[in-house]
């Protein structure tokens, strides 16, 4: 199937593209293939052709372009955008696709999405992971050169004017999906529908981000093995795809979306989020969540609850059955069947319960809680089992509850008596001073992210400001201002803005430069990082002691308040 991927490049050396489409790349690492000499090597195998310019002299006439409009100046401007169209590799034994044909679609795809703008278009027939599918590369400037036609795809004006750029937005982009799949249609090529969302979601990043993983846990397997041990783990595997495939496995037998959650947490330590009805994940080792759209529509709220259904059904029509083989034995020997059933009615909960835990239900943890100190190593709340009504409903649930209280009870003592803390009291006022040092550090964190802001406000209306400053220049020179004004509108209106903002924040008139602008962000950025690390720490301490003060509560049998004069010894 023809599918298509976009890079945008900010790298103002456009002859970096020329190599790459002539010369062998390392894909890996994104760097040339030398040879014995130090010079790169000629791909084997690729056609080269260029649409309003010369493919060997690519790069002059961009920079050359860029210069005429003033555009593409800045470093952090797009210079170029580059489209991938990789064919199937079945299509070259079933449909007959050769190197030539997919330069003629190439061709025929970037004249009429691309029209007026410079484009390369090459062809490479190996595959970019020796894979064998032919693939097509077009990589445009990202300035219009000619005017042309204006098409129904355009969405602005300027869109058909030479000297605007290209403006990839979220139409565009399903309107250059679907012009490639009637391409592949038409051809009858292997084809899917780009238009609608992967199941499973993988950005080209993680793509690449996996492969340099693997590479390096195979040079790190290499030297176990020579040490004469066996490695751990052969398959280096994503922060994402680790989410997929325990999503996976948990939802292959839950029933409920809390089952689903329970098992998650229980057996990999991820988090489930639902926020404006969307599902999203914590990884174990992350701080930030990743979304169920980030990893694909399988692992969405509504595919999920979907297969809680599937599984309920299932789960429902194979008691049934069982029920109904009961019944056919029960005739038979009504006696013998009854009791059978009750065993095993009595003994299923307690094997779910014994599947579903960490600990092994018949140790007898209460003649040994040191053992019990061991199990996890996070500290969680104490069940208050006189109002739990799940405790009082399911006598397995109340028995794991009550061993999971014996080992979050002595985990507390242990930590209140490695803390030293003697009271009820003073517990209290260290979750209050904690709780007081972690707002101040969240203050000071808002105030440093308000300030970095309010500097890239200013580096944005600076470079506005330069931008089109020469622009304005010419306009006072100009004999006809009025004319060069209506001619140059859109320049002389941000220039105008940008000095407006400016001379607000710097009444002397004295601008910055974009480097000491630039230098202070980053200054910002430190003390952000540190701040948000402090925060962070300050915060997690504050949770910990949260849940220490509510086990104490529960161990002594108080109340969450207790009152100046209730002061109780607790180590």
């Amino acid at each position: 199937m023809a599918v298509l991927k976009h890079i945008a490049s900010k790298n103002a050396h456009y002859g970096d593209a020329i190599d790459y489409l002539k010369y062998e790349y390392d894909e890996l690492r994104m760097k040339p293939v030398l040879d014995r000499n130090g010079n790169m090597k000629l791909r084997s195998e690729f056609i080269l052709d260029g649409i309003n310019c010369n493919p060997e002299t690519f790069d002059v006439e961009c920079e050359m372009l860029n210069a005429s409009f003033h555009k593409n100046q800045g470093y952090g401007d797009i210079k170029a955008h580059h489209y991938i169209i990789s064919f199937d590799p079945r299509d070259q034994a079933d449909h007959g696709l050769t190197g030539e044909k997919a330069q003629a679609i190439g061709l025929e795809y970037a004249r009429k999405n691309f029209p007026g703008h410079q484009a390369l278009v090459c062809t490479h027939m190996d595959g970019h992971n020796k894979s064998g599918n032919i693939h097509v590369h077009i990589v445009i400037n990202s300035l219009r050169k000619y005017d042309v036609e204006r098409q129904d795809f355009m969405e602005r004006p300027c869109d058909s004017r030479a000297g605007y750029k290209h403006h990839l937005t979220r139409d565009y982009l399903k309107h250059l999906k679907r012009s490639l799949m009637e391409i592949c249609q038409r051809e009858n090529l292997y084809q899917v529908d780009l238009l609608s969302p992967a199941e499973s979601r993988k950005t080209d990043r993680e793509y690449w981000s996996e492969r340099r993983g693997q590479e390096k846990l195979d040079k790190l397997n290499e030297k176990i093995v020579e040490d004469g041990l066996t490695p751990m783990k052969t398959k280096f595997q994503t922060q994402k795809q680790f989410l997929r495939d325990a999503i996976d496995d948990a939802a292959s037998s839950a029933t409920s979306l809390e089952m689903f959650r329970t098992i998650l947490l229980e057996k990999y330590g991820i988090k489930l989020t639902e926020s404006r009805g969307r599902y999203s994940y914590l990884h174990p080792e992350r701080s930030k969540n990743i979304t169920g759209r980030a990893l694909g529509t399988r692992y969405e709220k509504e595919n999920l609850l979907t297969r809680f259904m599937e599984n309920e059904k299932a789960a429902r029509t194979e008691k049934n059955d069982s029920l109904s083989a009961d019944e056919n034995r029960k005739m038979e020997n009504s006696e013998s069947v009854q009791d059978a059933d009750k065993a095993k009615n009595e003994s299923a909960p307690d094997e779910k319960e014994r599947r579903s835990t960490v600990f092994d239900s018949s140790y007898d943890y209460e003649s040994d809680p040191i053992a019990i100190l061991y199990i996890r190593s996070e500290l969680r709340l104490v069940v208050d089992l006189q109002n739990c009504t799940k405790a009082k409903l399911n006598q397995a649930y109340a028995q794991k509850a009550k061993i999971s209280n014996l080992k979050e009870m002595a985990k507390t003592i242990a930590y209140v008596q490695e803390h030293g803390y003697e009271s009820r009291d003073r517990l209290q006022d260290s979750y209050d001073d904690i709780t007081q040092k972690m707002k101040d550090s969240r203050k000071a964190l808002r105030s440093t992210e308000e300030q970095i802001r309010s500097v890239n406000q200013r580096i944005h209306f600076t470079g506005q400001y330069l931008a089109n400053k020469s622009v304005y220049g010419q306009m006072l020179k100009s004999r006809s201002k009025k004319k060069f004004r209506q001619e140059h509108s859109d320049e002389i209106t941000l220039y105008e803005d940008a000095r407006r903002f400016l001379k607000e924040k710097y009444p002397d008139g004295k601008f910055p430069s974009m480097k000491s602008l630039k230098e202070e962000r980053e200054k910002l950025s430190a003390r952000q990082k540190a701040q948000h690390d402090t925060y962070t720490n300050f915060k997690n301490a504050r949770k910990d002691l949260q849940t220490i003060c509510s086990n104490i509560d529960s161990i002594l049998g108080q109340g969450r308040t207790l009152k100046p004069e209730q002061e109780h010894t607790i180590s």
